[in-house]
This record gives structure tokens, C-alpha cells and sequence, in this order.
């Protein structure tokens, strides 16, 4: 029948319309590259696993990386974390979601067919007395359908940007937490250097006390400082076993990848670094959560158009419709077909859309003050970042070249007088308790500035915000055995 052509090619014309557009995003990595692109500053390549074979080449990079060198640097550690961290690879999924988005708003609603059959088995007229048939188009959806695609690709183009934030968010933690785990690394070998002479000062002791030449006040002196560092030790090594564990996490590594080793210290400081007075325009032309906020606004400004489009009407469709009867007159079938067009939309007596208007005004409204507020907070965390990356590094120089030579020359001094009998026990013990602490101070004087040096990388390009070394040094409980 004719109208049962017409129906066939409309379908198809709506069918192949829709297939023909949004072609650039049925690719699977789709915008993926993007990431890649927004994520230089870190020099290392980022990989999204969606396949067994793409799993088992990233698993052999990891091995590889692992197998390079008997200690893991920081740069290999954030390398591996970015191939092989599961939780940076569901926030690309979220990409292919907001791609896929895309794609599907790129293609037309389909159309509602219906048919029915009336009288069947009606004696005299074979199978049938009667067929019909209708065909539903939305039209709100076509007239819209632009504005729909516009709000799609703010969106997509936000989880490009999201994909890229969490990528620098992971290497900055994955930075961070090498940084901590090696800086507890330093503090044990530290420790267990003084550790060594503290047994070997308790056992002398303990045979001078034998021979009288030691009273039992000064050997108790001498047993105590040896019990508080080894308690000091026992502690410095829980911590660092944690904080290699962070680091593991991070890395997403288990099993006999468990191996890895560390370094038994931090880098030494640098002898230049950054200077910069442009640090705020640096942060807010490269920040990645900054553009993010920048395309939410976007996306409620072009989401509060697409709500005006429709604030009347809500639901508009045009129906075309066709009913054939058959009847038998005079021993012969007669056939009578009839067509019929209807518009179907939704009254707006009860909801005139004003709800749903200021709904959309206020969605655009908080995001243009949080975009402002984003604004605001990434020049003060360029700042602060900055001023942390300076200072930190002119406290651990200070420890470096200043406070522990003292100390270090103060226990010798003490040492020598108390092998003359000049000094006594006590003073001594205190002396060597000094540069134990200065030592510790010294390390995570160098800690501090590296994790400065981290955040001043994220308070730039985006990364998330680590602790500052003021806070840092408050959380951190003393490391000095017996304290002062």
C-alpha cells in the first residue's frame, strides 16, 4: 500500500539522517588525545586500557619499569602509576560516557510505529475486516536538537578536561607519597646509624659499670637513651612501611610487584630555582579545574537556552495516520482507505514553566560566582605555593649547612671532655639526643621542600593541593628520643 511505502520512507530517511551525523565520536578513544595534550608538563605518556591486549602491553611496561633499576625514582613511580592505576581508568571511562553523550544526542527520536488488525477471522472477509496504522514524529525534539548537540559537547569537552585533571592529580599524589616514603626511608637509616653507637655506648656501660668505674645512675642514663631510640626506630619504621603502602596504592602494584625497592635518601636540594613573577597569570592560564569551571558556566548558559526553547511545551509530536476497511456487498470486497494528521502537545495550564526557568537561571548563577570564587582561590594557591616552594628551601638549607654541623661538632666537643672526665653522662646523652633531632629536622626540612616543589607544579597546572610544611611539620609528631 501507498501509505505503507510513505511510512518505510520516512523511517528510513529519519534512520539514516540520524546514523550520518556525530561519526567523529563513535571511535572508542574518542578525545582521549586531548588528555595527552593537557597533561605535558608531566613528560610522560598516559594509556587507556579498554582491550586484553592493550592490558597485557601496559602490564609488560610495568614490569619493565619496575626491572630498570634495583630503586624506584619518582619518575618511574608516577609512570607507573598512570599505566597501571585502575582508578584513572575508570575517570576515562567517564570520557567514553560523556563521547558516547555525544553521539547519541547527534541522532534523531525515533519515530512511533503502530498498526493493528480489526475483525480477524471474520467469516467472508478472509483474514481481516480491517487494518490501520499510525506514525508518531516528535517535533520538539527535532527543533531543539541543535541546542541539544551544543550542551552535549560543553559537556564532553568538560569530561576532556576532568580526564586530564585527574591524570595531574594522580602523578602529583603519586609524587607526594615517593617523596614521603623515601623521606621515612632516610629517618630509619638515620636512626639506625645512631642506633649502632647507642648499643654500643650501653654495652660499655654496662662493663664500666661491672668494673666501678661507672655509677648506676649514668648506666641507667645511658640503657634509657638506648630504649627510647629503639622505641624512636620501631616507630620511624612502621611509618615508613605506611608509607610505602601509600605509594603501592597509587601504583596500583601487588603481588610480587610488591618487591620494589627505595631510596635510602631524598635528592639533595637543588642549586637553582624557579623564579618567576608571573606565577597567578601562569595559574590561571594553565589550570585545568579553572577551564573545567570556565565550561560548566558554558554549559548552563547554552542548558538555560535549551530550557527557554521549551518552557511551554514539553512534549510536540505530529501523527500521521491510515485505515484500510474491507467489506463484502454484492458477493464483492470493497476496499476504503481514509488517512488522517494530528498534533499532539501538552497543555500548559498547571506548569507554565517558570519553575523550571528559575531552576536554570540559578544553576547559571552558581556557576558563574563559583567560577569567580575558583578564580580567586587558584591566584592565592599560586601564591602561596610559591612562597611555600622558597622559604622551605631556605629552612633546609639552614638545617643542612647550619644546624646539623653545629650539632655534630657540639657531640664531638662533648664526647672528647667526657673521655677526659670533664663532661658527664647526662650532658653527653643530651648532646646526642640534640643532633639525633637535628638530623631528623634536617630530613624533613628536605621532605617539605620537595612536596613544596610537587604542590607549586599543582597549583599551576592542576593537581590538587598538598599540605603546606607548616602544616605538615604540626601533624608530624617529634622525633627526638626523650624530648626535650
Amino acid at each position: 500500500m501507498k501509505i505503507l511505502h510513505l511510512i518505510g520512507g520516512m523511517a528510513a530517511l529519519l534512520l539514516l539522517a540520524g546514523c550520518t551525523t556525530g561519526a567523529e565520536f563513535t571511535a572508542k578513544d574518542v578525545g582521549f588525545s586531548s588528555v595527552g595534550d593537557k597533561t605535558t608538563v608531566l613528560a610522560k605518556d598516559t594509556v587507556w586500557v579498554q582491550n586484553r591486549a592493550q592490558a597485557e602491553m601496559t602490564e609488560a611496561r610495568v614490569k619493565t619499569l619496575l626491572a630498570v633499576s634495583k630503586t624506584l625514582d619518582s619518575e618511574r613511580a608516577v609512570q607507573i602509576a598512570l599505566l597501571n592505576n585502575k582508578g584513572l581508568q575508570a575517570a576515562y571511562a567517564d570520557l567514553g560516557d560523556a563521547g558516547a553523550d555525544v553521539w547519541q544526542s547527534t541522532m534523531f527520536v525515533n519515530p512511533t510505529v503502530s498498526a493493528g488488525l480489526t475483525g480477524i477471522g471474520t467469516p467472508g472477509l478472509e483474514a481481516y475486516r480491517a487494518i490501520e496504522g499510525t506514525l508518531a514524529v516528535n517535533l520538539l525534539a527535532l527543533a531543539t536538537r541543535e541546542k541539544t548537540i551544543r550542551v552535549a559537547k560543553v559537556r564532553f569537552e568538560q569530561a576532556q578536561l576532568n580526564a586530564a585533571l585527574k591524570t595531574l592529580e594522580l602523578a602529583a599524589n603519586t609524587r607526594r607519597a615517593w617523596i614521603n616514603a623515601v623521606a621515612a626511608r632516610e629517618i630509619v637509616v638515620q636512626l639506625g646509624q645512631a642506633q649502632i653507637a647507642a648499643d654500643a655506648a650501653s654495652e660499655l656501660a654496662q662493663e664500666l659499670g661491672k668494673a666501678g668505674s661507672m655509677t648506676k645512675a649514668s648506666q641507667a642514663r645511658e640503657h634509657a637513651f638506648n630504649a627510647e631510640l629503639a622505641g624512636q626506630a620501631a616507630q620511624a619504621r612502621l611509618a615508613e612501611r605506611l608509607a610505602k603502602e601509600e605509594l603501592t596504592r597509587l601504583m596500583g602494584l601487588w603481588g610480587n610487584d610488591l618487591a620494589y625497592k627505595l631510596p635510602n635518601r631524598l635528592p639533595s636540594l637543588p642549586k637553582k630555582l624557579i623564579t618567576t613573577d608571573v606565577i597567578e597569570a601562569q595559574a590561571l592560564a594553565n589550570r585545568v579545574d579553572l577551564q573545567v569551571a570556565k565550561l560548566e558556566l558554558e554549559a548552563n548558559a547554552k542548558a538555560y537556552g535549551l530550557t527557554e526553547a521549551t518552557r511551554f511545551v514539553t512534549d510536540l509530536e505530529i501523527v500521521s495516520g491510515f485505515e484500510t476497511e474491507r467489506e463484502k456487498e454484492d458477493g464483492k470486497i470493497r476496499k476504503e482507505t481514509t488517512y488522517s494528521k494530528e498534533l499532539e502537545f501538552v497543555i500548559p495550564i498547571f506548569d507554565s514553566g517558570k519553575a523550571r526557568m528559575r531552576k536554570a537561571e540559578l544553576a547559571y548563577m552558581r556557576a558563574a560566582n563559583q567560577l569567580a570564587e575558583k578564580a580567586v582561590n587558584v591566584r592565592s594557591e599560586s601564591r602561596s605555593a610559591y612562597q611555600a616552594y622558597r622559604s622551605s628551601h631556605d629552612i633546609a638549607r639552614l638545617y643542612r649547612n647550619s644546624l646539623v654541623p653545629l650539632r655534630t661538632t657540639i657531640e664531638q666537643q662533648s664526647l672528647l671532655t667526657y673521655n677526659g672526665m670533664i663532661t658527664n653522662t647526662f650532658e653527653l646523652l643530651a648532646d646526642t639526643r640534640d643532633k639525633v633531632n637535628a638530623q631528623q629536622l634536617s630530613i624533613n626540612a628536605k621532605r617539605d621542600f620537595w612536596l613544596a616543589a610537587a604542590n607549586l607544579t599543582a597549583a599551576v597546572y592542576g593537581g590538587g593541593a598538598g599540605s603546606t610544611p607548616t602544616e605538615a611539620a604540626s601533624a608530624a609528631p617529634s622525633n627526638a628520643p626523650g624530648g626535650h
